[in-house]
């Protein structure tokens, strides 16, 4: 039973550190963005918290596959090593998607913030980011 609620820590874990470094990466554009808005005289658009907010889901999705593991672990503690090893991949595909959400968030806040054009288009593929954690999360839930 330890190594399930090992898996079910290290899921919640993983995750956050993931969405720790995506609003990172896209906060610092957001800010860099402003910046140059406000020394251009231009209003600073404040949807660009929308791009460094972002990666923050990743870790309500192992909030969430977290909770299941647990549940998990209590029900089947022969189980450990398989809910451990999902623990630690799913952690690991939902840290890269908001690594690279944030990165594409990234791009998105520089754009906009110079073009003021495009926040429906960059902001699809912050969602395509986004869709490699929740299916790493709902697939999780059906072990």
């Amino acid at each position: 039973m330890n190594l399930g609620l090992l898996g079910a820590a290290v899921v919640m874990g993983i995750a956050a550190v993931g969405s720790a470094f995506g609003i990172g990466f896209a906060g610092q554009a957001a800010i860099g963005a402003w910046k140059r808005c406000y020394m251009n005289n231009k209003k600073a658009p404040f949807i660009l918290t929308v791009f460094a907010g972002a990666p923050l889901t990743q870790t309500i999705y192992g909030f969430l596959l977290m909770n299941s593991l647990k549940t998990k672990a209590f029900e089947n503690p022969e189980n450990g090593l398989l809910y451990l090893g999902i623990g630690i991949f799913s952690g690991l595909a939902m840290c890269f998607s908001a690594i690279f959400q944030g990165k594409a968030g990234a791009a998105g806040s520089d754009a906009l913030g110079e073009t003021g054009k495009g926040f429906a288009n960059y902001i699809m593929v912050v969602g395509l980011c986004e869709t490699v954690a929740l299916f790493a999360m709902a697939f999780s839930f059906g072990v």
